[in-house]
Formats: structure tokens, sequence, C-alpha cells
């Protein structure tokens, strides 16, 4: 039993924490959870947790069924609002196979691969998301409580304690939080976690759903991740801050360029760039992502880049040119619905891509793309992202890179059940339809 082991079980007797929750995450990015007791712990350490991975959506087939969820001490953390003795723990698991190896279709393992592929490199990836979400009265009243909009101090008491206390939460999680604020459209807010390695911040990330769902539960309201709850209004972004670091050094920082990027940065944002049609479907997974793709609020619609060009698919963020450590590009694509070890793994693959094989950055983009005719960004050579999860399934599906960055097994689930959740969409018959059309047709 290693130190950090023989630690989480000395403060699970110590702070009389009863049970663990020993959290998962399935392909479409969904939570999963068993408990076991603190006596239990010590052979869930030593043995892992049997489970019916046929069960859990991508896992595994029937006849392949048996697997394991093995605790990864690291991540163990007591539930700031299971704090009544006995208390509650959580520790994220790694799935493995009855014979001990680690299982090729976990969320986790798949972002492990690539990051061991950057180490091979001489990189570790970090990550720094902006979160995104709305408040609402319920689950089935998508009305907003404010109608407030960016950096706005709303009166509404509520709100304003509700990120309080989502923050304080996070901090006692161990999750760092560098600050939060309202957001563009009526009751959305942001709140921005401090940057991590890769690995780390996905977990941190589906912690944070976890989180801000139940500190809304709470409050007798509901806080939704969807992409685009709201018509007419912006959508939430997942807006995703990205470095290379070689030991302490900023890989993307070059003090002597004009945009303080290193040739390595350069090849790196051409790599998400070249790929960025083909890793959208695993960025912006559901149907509902692609209402937000849309132009007029700011979201990505075209491959480009820039410095201050917001309409830009990735950014070069230029709040401090002086501070290498600083250096980062921003991938605005993906939302905040998304399975993050999934989308972390396919971004640093399409970089590394571009790094390995020295793709060639495209001039920056300065205007406006939204302004720009058709022709206009046909001549400038700007693509267009997948306009619906039709169009994007349809270029992953031709994907070598993302086939790769996934597995074969994650890859053909993740098109398949897509493909049956395009389906069931395409099929619905709106409201926008009914009135549109059945007064005069």
């Amino acid at each position: 039993m290693d130190k950090q082991q023989e630690y989480v079980l000395r403060t699970v007797e110590e702070r009389d924490i009863g049970f663990v929750r020993l959290w998962f995450t399935d392909v479409l990015g969904k939570l999963k959870s068993v408990a076991v007791t603190s006596s239990e712990l010590e052979g869930a350490f030593q043995e892992g947790i049997g489970f019916d991975g046929s069960a859990v959506d991508g896992f595994a087939r029937i006849q392949e069924s048996d697997m394991l969820a093995v605790p990864d001490a690291s991540t163990f953390q007591v539930l700031p609002w299971r704090a009544d003795a006995p208390g509650v723990g959580r520790m994220f698991c790694d799935i493995r196979t009855p014979e001990g190896e680690p299982f090729g279709a976990d969320p986790r393992q798949v972002l492990r691969r690539a990051l061991q592929r950057a180490s091979d490199m001489g990189y570790t990836f970090y990550v720094h998301p902006e979160m995104e979400f709305f408040l609402f009265r319920g689950p089935d009243d998508p009305v907003p409580l404010d109608a407030g909009g960016y950096f706005d101090l709303t009166p509404n008491d509520m709100q304003q304690d509700f990120r309080r206390k989502a923050i304080i939460t996070l901090e006692a999680m161990g999750i760092s939080v560098e600050y939060s604020h309202h957001e563009v459209a009526p009751s959305q807010h942001e709140i921005d976690l401090r940057y991590a390695d890769a690995l780390t911040m996905a977990d941190n990330v589906m912690t944070f759903r976890a989180v801000v769902k139940e500190v809304a539960m709470q409050r007798g309201i509901h806080a939704t991740f969807m992409p685009k709850p709201l018509p007419g209004h912006w959508g939430s972004a997942m807006h995703t801050h990205v470095s290379l670091f070689d030991g302490d050094v900023n890989a993307f920082h070059d003090p002597d360029d004009d945009y303080h990027l290193s040739e390595t940065a350069r090849h790196f944002m051409a790599g998400l760039l070249t790929h960025a049609r083909e890793i959208t479907a695993i960025c912006c997974q559901w149907v509902n992502s692609y209402k937000r793709l849309v132009p007029g609020y700011e979201a990505p619609v075209y491959v480009s880049w820039g410095r201050q060009n917001r309409s830009s698919l990735v950014r070069v963020p230029m709040y401090k040119p002086k501070k290498g450590a600083s250096t980062r590009l921003e991938f605005r694509a993906p939302d905040p619905a998304c399975n993050p070890y999934l989308a972390f793994a396919v971004m640093l693959t399409a970089g590394l891509r571009g790094i390995e094989e020295r793709y060639e950055l495209p001039p920056e983009t300065e205007d406006n793309i939204y302004m720009m005719t058709d022709a206009e960004r046909r001549k400038a050579g700007i693509d267009i992202l997948p306009r619906n999860l039709d169009e994007a399934l349809r270029v992953m599906e031709e994907s070598e890179l993302v086939a790769d960055a996934l597995s074969e097994h994650v890859f053909e689930f993740f098109l398949r059940n897509k493909r049956v959740e395009w389906d069931e969409y395409r099929s619905q018959v709106t409201p926008y339809e009914v009135e549109r059309y059945l007064p005069t047709l």
C-alpha cells in the first residue's frame, strides 16, 4: 500500500468518514458513483470494486462485462455538503479489466494515453477552462432569475450568494478558482478554474458540475450546463486555455516574437486549426451544442485565429504579454456539457500532431469574420465548423486522428450513440415548425 492510500485511510478514521463515493465517468461524460463503507476502503485499494461494465454507456459488451473500479488515492476529498458525522468522501477511479490492465474505454485512460504522448515529447499539458452555466427556477421551468448582463452586479441576493457558496465548496475540495462573474445572458454565470495539468482539470470539471448542481439544489433552483437553453441569447461555453510546459518553462512563450508565441505554440495552434472540424463532435457533443455555434453571439463558427478577435476559433490572450508563464492559447469551441477527458485528449492530440509534422500556421484573421462575405472568407481560406451534430459526426468518422486519440472502441461507440441521438432529434416536430407552417401549409 502506498503512502497516499495510507494517508486516505488515516484521514477517513480521524475525520469519522463513514462512506466514500467512488466516481468515474462514462464515454458520454456522465458521472457514475458507487459508495463503499470506510471498512471496505482498504480492500477497494487493493482489489478494486467489481461492476457490470455492460451497464455503463460505452464501456463493454455483455460477454466482456466484468470491470474493476480502482480508486485513485490522490483524488480523495471530503464532500463539504455531507459534513455531518459520519462524513462522506469521494475519489475518482481508474477502470481496469479483471486481469488488472487499464481499460481502453475509460475516458480517464483515453486522456492518460494522450498525456503520455506529450510526456514522451518532453511536455506537460496544462489547461484552464472558463465554466459557464445558467440558473433557472427548475429543470422544467427555464425562466431566468435576473435580467443581468456581462459583469453586472445583480441585486438578486440568491445568485450572489450562490456563486460565493459554490466557490467556497470548490475551494474546500482543493479546486482553486480564479474569479467569477455574471455572464452576458440573463441568469448566466461564469466561474473560472485556476490552471492545472489536464488530468487533474478533467477531474475538477466533473467535480465542478456536481458541486454547482448540488449548491443550486440546496437553494431550490436548477443549474444547467446545457449549451443553449434560451433562444435569442448567448449560449454557455467552456473556453479552454491551453499551454505546454517543458519542466518549469512555458514551451509556448518566445519573448522575441511579436505575438510572444514560440514555434512550438504556432505549430500546436496550426494543429488545432487543421483538425478543428474533426474534433468538433467531441468538444460539442450534443444536438443542442450547435444551437450555440451560430453567428451573432461571439461563439466560434469559422476556423481562424487572432489576438483580440473574439470571433476566432483560437485566440491568443494578451492580458500579460511580458509574463512568460501566462502565454497560452484559448480554444473557444468546447461547451461545458462535453466529456472533458475526451475533449482535452483530442485537443492535445491535434496540437501535438501540428508540432510533430510542423504544420504551418495560416495568417491571423484581424477582421470580424461574421461581417465578411462568403467570397471573402473563401479567398482568405477560412473554413467553417460543422453546423450540426450530423455534419460533425460525418467529419469525425473520416478522422484518423480522432480514432487514434480515442481508441477504436470509444470512437465507434461515440459515433453509434450520437447517430441515434441525431436520428431521434430529426424525427421531432418542434414548436417552431408548428407555429410557422401549420397555419399556412
